[in-house]
Formats: structure tokens, sequence, C-alpha cells
């Protein structure tokens, strides 16, 4: 099983970032793109072999199948699809990590990535960075205390990246 809740969907440069790997999960759990971050909506993903041991009936929710939220995923995979999201993420993520690894800095200890889901690790706490990086009008989340957590919407354009890049600099090289 792997959980593809915040990397699937073209987030980490592939459709799932297992792909980057050689497994074949039994189930892959999405959500959060899957409606565009619209609507609460997720999905469980597999064969008739695995999924066939429930008979209709068998399993749901209160609010599951919502028609809005269904068609709203349909959507967002269309989207994803015809607007070469994945393809984009991975071409994109991989000019900013390039950038992103060019800052000087001896707080940074790591930056890695995958696509548009990429982490800055420090050797002190990310959140006065976060917050310093909110002043400069760019919103980001701090992971695991040290890490600085940069997701940006698969939509996004080079110029905002560029944008983007030169507020991370600014704040990163002056803390």
């Amino acid at each position: 099983m792997v959980d593809e809740i915040q990397s699937g969907l073209g987030r980490a440069g592939r459709m799932f970032a297992f792909q980057y790997e050689e497994v074949k999960p039994d189930l892959i759990i999405i959500g959060k793109a899957l409606s565009g971050g619209f609507l609460p909506v997720s999905a469980v993903l597999s064969s008739n072999e695995i999924l066939g041991v429930f008979n209709p009936g068998d399993h749901g929710s209160t609010f599951g199948g919502s028609p809005l939220a269904c068609a709203t995923a349909l959507a967002a995979l269309e989207v994803i699809e015809e607007e070469g999201l994945v393809d984009r993420s991975d071409k994109l993520g991989a000019s900013f990590l390039e950038r992103l690894k060019s800052i000087e800095s001896p707080h940074i200890v790591d930056v890695r990535g995958k696509g548009l889901f990429i982490g800055v690790e420090l050797d002190t706490k990310a959140r006065p960075y976060c917050e310093a990086l909110k002043d400069e009008g760019l919103l980001c989340k701090e992971t695991h205390e040290n890490v600085l957590r940069f997701a940006p919407p698969l939509v996004i354009t080079e110029e905002e990246l560029d944008w983007a890049f030169e507020r991370i600099k600014k704040v990163i090289e002056s803390l």
C-alpha cells in the first residue's frame, strides 16, 4: 500500500511518487489534488482482484460518492492530463530544485525533492524562515521542525517560480 495523498497526481513529477521505485502496490491512496484542492475527496485505487472482495453496499461512508465531489475529481484529472501538469511538474521542479541548491547559507543541510515537492533542510528551526517568507508574500510550511517544504500549484508559471526563488534566497541568506 502506498499513500499518495500529498505526493500523487503529479506533485512529485510523476503521476505517482512510487513510480520512482520498483514497486507495484496493491493499494494506492490518493486525495487532496484529486479535487484540485476544492473539495475534500479521496480514493483507494486497486485491482478488481483486491477490491473485488467487496460486494455492492458492503462498504461506504456517510458522504461518500457525492456527485459534486466526483464530478470535480474527474475534472481535476482531465486538467492534469490535458494540460500536461505531470511533465510540467517534473521539468519546473528540476529547475527550481537546482536554483534552490545554489543558495549559499551555512544553515542549509540539504535541498531535495522530486517535481514540485521540495524540501530545504536546515540546521535550525524552519518556522522563523516561514514567517519571514510570509512577510515577503510567500507561504510555505515547515515540516519536521527544520525543513522548509515547498509545494507550489502545478499550474505555477516560470515567472512565479522566479519571484518565489528571489524571496526564498533573500530570506535564507539573511537569517
